[in-house]
């Protein structure tokens, strides 16, 4: 009897490049790439592509390298709006170094437990990483046993490496996504029995 083989489906996680502005907490402010991002983005994409899709964020600094990537490849591209990034309430457009001289022990809180601590006007963190999450799943429903490039947010690729690693939630702010840094998951199998194994995560 021939064996059964094993749906295997992967999926390329892209953060975005570097935006315009300078380094700030955006979210769902819709800011365009940088020059520099065009070439950090641009150094991350083989001559070969792999990919049979492309799926991205809705917002410029991922549709705009997304919809460039298209055009050159001739890839199918399509936009999904719950990987949009994590609104950030009143810290949007407003550094780090700020918010610490209005409130350091906020800034602490947050990165402390985002669970419990929630920027004022912000997306809770439990209800974001639901909207990833419901996501994430749809791609592997719609997509089995292809090879997608998903460009999104910061964000978005530490709730599902979380997922993929069965890290808790409050731990996500550990995980460093730089600008460009891509993620490989290989996802064997499918439903409840799926085996998901990151395969490698790395800036450009």
């Amino acid at each position: 009897m021939e064996a059964k083989q094993i749906q295997t489906t992967v999926i390329d996680l892209l953060r975005h490049g570097e935006v315009e502005g300078g380094e700030q907490y955006r979210g769902q402010t819709d800011l365009a790439l940088s020059p520099g991002g065009w070439t950090q983005l641009r150094s991350q994409i083989p001559v070969n592509l792999p990919w049979q899709q492309i799926v991205t964020s809705p917002l410029l600094r991922c549709a705009d390298f997304a919809e460039d990537l298209a055009r050159q490849s001739g890839l199918l591209l399509a936009y999904e709006p719950r990987l949009t990034e994590r609104s950030m309430g009143e810290w949007e457009g407003r550094s780090a170094a700020e918010l610490r001289q209005q409130n350091n022990a906020a800034v602490d809180a947050y990165y402390r437990d985002p669970v419990s601590f929630t920027p004022p006007g912000a997306e809770p963190l439990e209800a974001f990483q639901q909207r990833v999450l419901a996501a994430w799943h749809d791609l592997l429903q719609v997509h089995p046993q292809r090879h997608l490039l998903v460009v999104t947010h910061a964000g978005c690729i530490r709730v599902i490496l979380a997922q993929v690693l069965n890290m808790p939630l409050q731990a996500i702010p550990r995980l460093a996504v730089p600008y460009a840094g891509l993620s490989r998951i290989k996802i064997r199998g499918s439903g409840e029995s799926a085996r998901m194994q990151l395969m490698f995560h790395a800036g450009p």
